[in-house]
């Protein structure tokens, strides 16, 4: 029986909104809104054994959960140059965070 391993997520980059849209009107109804996205900074770390980690967007999590639970169990994505890896981001469309999800060699305990 497969066992369930430890992910790692990796904050790799928060982009920054006026980097991505310029001086474009999107229409956005919240313009106090910060330049980048303030729950996370570059370089920021979490382990993943259950769930959703204390202090992690609910946003973000919900973008990104499936690509944990892939490689928690087992799974990898063909096209990454290395397996147990994975990129993938937030669908915040103003400030989108990139992340880099591992899956280590630890079972979850």
């Amino acid at each position: 029986m497969r066992k369930a391993k430890k992910v790692k997520i990796t904050v790799i980059k928060t982009l920054n909104r006026d980097e991505i849209h310029g001086d474009a009107d999107l229409g956005c109804s919240a313009p106090e809104l910060t330049p980048t996205c303030p729950a996370f900074v570059e370089g920021q770390e979490f382990i993943i054994t259950r769930g959703q980690p204390e202090g992690f967007c609910s946003g973000a999590w919900a973008d990104i959960y499936r690509h944990v639970t892939t490689l928690k169990w087992g799974g990898n994505y063909p096209w990454m140059k290395e397996e147990d890896k994975y990129l993938t981001c937030c669908t915040d469309g103003f400030r989108p965070v990139i992340f880099l999800l591992e899956r280590l060699p630890e079972d979850v305990g």
